[in-house]
């Protein structure tokens, strides 16, 4: 295919040449209507490319099929058989794919590590989820992908499940056996789901863990502007085989998706796959040797340690991971990563991507450079030297494996959407939730609608908000209470 063309990008130019005169939305006119102090922060070149798309950047029939077109190049570029873009967000794509697979009171396998999108898919389809229990390091605290005997143990529950959604990677890099998981599935003639948000990048190099449509999956959902170069909202979501209906695909989405897409994040996805096909292998060849250098760099800094495959790879750990994502232990410096990553932010301007009791996730890409790892450098070096002024561990009970594995009595969203009472967290163990708690990052709930909160639960959950955590969805985000099914 022709990758060397970007079909919604040589569409814009061809807007900007064309002198044409918009008396439709958007609202601003290409920018002239904009106020002054807006465009000297956005840019005014922000608003010149904020062009309708039906009617605008093509015509009222969409003949030009600039969207198509690109569509067929990024799923050539990634070996699927169809690519959709969307600009809400991996957030919603997922919920369309969900519903490409299972509706009203049908059952999905669903790994429990999913992300909160995928809890509020279940809500709002009235899927009944059989949770596939991940992974998890008791030592480190760490949860890791189920693999494929937890999805055939799944499958023996529930055989009647219409399918499976895993998610790899994790925030973590934390990435699964996909064609194991995948061939469980297909064995049993149903579609394997991968939430793939945090794997823009990984069809672009070898030294990368496999990706979703190269291990067999049958469709997937890519968030290109994690760590890729798309704008925030930019996703895709992938499509291959035949167990997943492209067109009952097209018509969910539909149902989700806004009828007012920006071509700014069209456009930002083409130009995206264009660049990875030609330079991708390069650029991403180049953040990993960055990547392997600046941990060996900062395992010499003492206090802090780098986890690595020993660590993170094995029985009862990951299939793989990706380098790119710098997992760092702070806990030896006597500090928690919540407090590191707000030192860095507060004195070193040095923000990262997730911080936990006791770690920092360094995020690395295609972007990054010599100069950009040297003041991350600086910056740990300089934490280091300031150990002694940094804010003791972080006093969060941390729950056992088995504290986590709560129990599922009710549709998530019967329980979220009947009568419900707000109750004192301490007193909130033995009751059914009525919402979600998802410390963000990484956005995992601890507990959903429909389960039943353990007492290691809502103590993680209480101590760890005041430690430092944040719980956005939470409808007390203090978490001083909770949100149950009346009784």
């Amino acid at each position: 295919m022709a990758h060397a063309r970007a079909p919604v990008l040589e569409a814009l130019e061809t807007y900007h040449r064309s002198g044409r005169h918009a008396y439709s939305p958007p609202g601003h006119k290409g920018g002239t209507g904009v106020d002054t102090r807006v465009a000297l922060t956005l840019g005014a070149d922000v608003f010149a490319s904020d062009v309708l798309a039906l009617n605008g950047l093509d015509d009222r029939r969409m003949s030009g099929r600039f969207l198509e077109h690109a569509e067929e190049l990024m799923a050539d570029a990634v070996d699927a058989d169809r690519t959709y873009f969307s600009t809400c967000g991996s957030s919603l794509s997922v919920k369309a794919a969900m519903l490409a697979v299972a509706g009203p009171g049908e059952k999905l396998l669903v790994a429990r590590n999913a992300h909160k999108s995928v809890i509020a898919g279940l809500i709002l389809a009235g899927i009944e989820p059989v949770w596939v229990k991940p992974r998890y390091d008791a030592a480190r605290h760490l949860t890791h992908p189920p693999g494929p005997d937890a999805v055939a143990e799944a499958f023996g529950r529930a055989p009647d499940a219409k399918g499976m959604l895993l998610v790899t990677p994790t925030a973590y890099g934390m990435c699964a056996d996909i064609r194991g998981i995948a061939q469980v599935c297909h064995d049993h003639d149903r579609p394997l789901i991968v939430d793939e948000a945090w794997g823009a990048h990984l069809p672009f190099h070898e030294d990368l863990p496999s990706w979703a449509m190269d291990a067999g999956a049958d469709l997937c959902v890519t968030s290109v502007h994690k760590m890729g170069s798309g704008l925030e909202q930019g996703s895709v979501f992938h499509l291959r085989g035949d167990l997943v209906d492209p067109a009952v695909l097209t018509l969910r989405a539909d149902l989700l998706n806004t009828t007012s897409p920006s071509v700014l994040m069209w456009a930002a996805l083409d130009g995206w796959r264009r660049q990875m096909v030609r330079d991708g292998h390069e650029l991403l060849g180049h953040a990993l040797k960055l990547a392997w250098r600046l941990r060996e760099e900062v395992a010499g800094l003492t206090g802090l340690a780098p986890l690595e495959e020993p660590e993170l790879v094995g029985p009862d750990r990951s299939f793989a991971y990706d380098p790119l994502l710098v997992v760092i232990d702070v806990s030896d410096l006597g500090t928690s990563g919540y407090a590191a990553a707000e030192w860095l932010r507060n004195h070193r301007q040095v923000d990262v991507g997730l911080a936990d009791h006791r770690r920092i996730v360094a995020q690395l890409t295609h972007a990054d450079t010599e100069e950009s790892c040297v003041v991350l450098l600086d910056a740990l070096t300089e934490l280091v030297k300031q150990r002694s002024a940094l804010p003791p561990p972080a006093a969060v009970r941390l729950p056992t494996p088995e504290g986590l594995q709560l129990e599922t009595v009710m549709l998530p969203r019967d329980a979220f959407f009947g009568p419900v009472e707000q109750v004192p967290v301490e007193e909130a163990a033995g009751r059914i939730a009525a919402e979600p708690a998802s410390p963000y990052p990484p956005g995992v709930p601890v507990f959903c609608p429909g389960e039943r909160i353990s007492r290691e639960a809502a103590e993680f959950l209480r101590t760890g908000v005041e430690a430092g955590m944040y719980v956005p969805d939470a409808s007390d985000q203090s978490l001083r209470t909770v949100r149950v099914v009346a009784e």
